[in-house]
């Protein structure tokens, strides 16, 4: 019995390794530019880079992004800020929610933020429970309206055309993948000058911003205790 269980554990560490060792080579699909949403389309030389993984479903995201905001504007010039929006899976329409969001900045990058803070104020009515009734096309239609209270009723055909292709649906998987490519695995989460930022159980909050951008603007380098 002994052995049985022995050669049954070594042919599933061998299953596991040649599948890890599948999926490293595996060439992730490259954008035809770099993934996420520009705050107001201004990319500042010379600033400190500030990025998010943000689910416009995740109450996490949007508690966090009300600071955030604040922060953006008191630093202006002196920060670029993208939002990588990444659809949690248990939040059954955070996809949906995601592409909404890639449809708005193709349409007007002015869009996007807007819509994301849309969604943050109201996200409740997309909440699994409130939707578990509700079938998934409809909940499509139901999005697109949503979306266009920001965005303008005059893009409603534009919605629905973008959600019967298949190009946002790629693009908000590349969205997703891009996240896993940087060991994303919940939201919100930041990277400042691309170096993924940790605070335990702490609300990243105004202040605690301040503390980690202001010496960076004065050429310092932080090291962790």
């Amino acid at each position: 019995m002994a052995s049985k269980v022995t050669l049954i554990f070594a042919l599933l560490t061998v299953m596991v390794v040649v599948f890890t060792a599948e999926r490293i080579t595996a060439q992730l699909p490259i954008p035809p530019r770099y993934d996420g949403f520009v705050y107001r389309n201004r990319v500042h030389a010379n600033s400190v880079l500030v990025e998010a993984f943000f689910d416009p479903l995740c109450p996490d995201s949007r508690d966090s992004w009300w600071p955030l905001k604040e922060i953006l504007r008191y630093y202006g010039q002196k920060l670029t800020f993208i939002v990588h929006p990444f659809a949690l899976p248990y939040h059954y329409n955070s996809f949906i929610a995601c592409r909404s969001l890639h449809i708005a900045n193709e349409i007007k990058t002015k869009y996007t933020y807007p819509l994301l803070d849309h969604f943050f104020k109201h996200q409740t009515r997309f909440y699994n429970k409130p939707t578990s009734h509700i079938a998934a096309a409809d909940v499509i239609d139901q999005i697109i309206h949503f979306a266009l209270e920001k965005v303008g009723n005059s893009s409603l055909s534009v919605f629905e055309s973008a959600f019967q292709n298949t190009t946002t649906d790629i693009t908000t998987r590349i969205s997703f993948k891009y996240g896993c490519s940087r060991a994303v695995t919940g939201t919100p989460s930041f990277f400042v000058n691309g170096i993924p930022l940790f605070n335990g159980n702490a609300a990243v909050n105004y202040t605690y911003w301040r503390s980690v951008i202001d010496p960076l603007l004065s050429g310092e380098i932080t090291e962790a205790d």
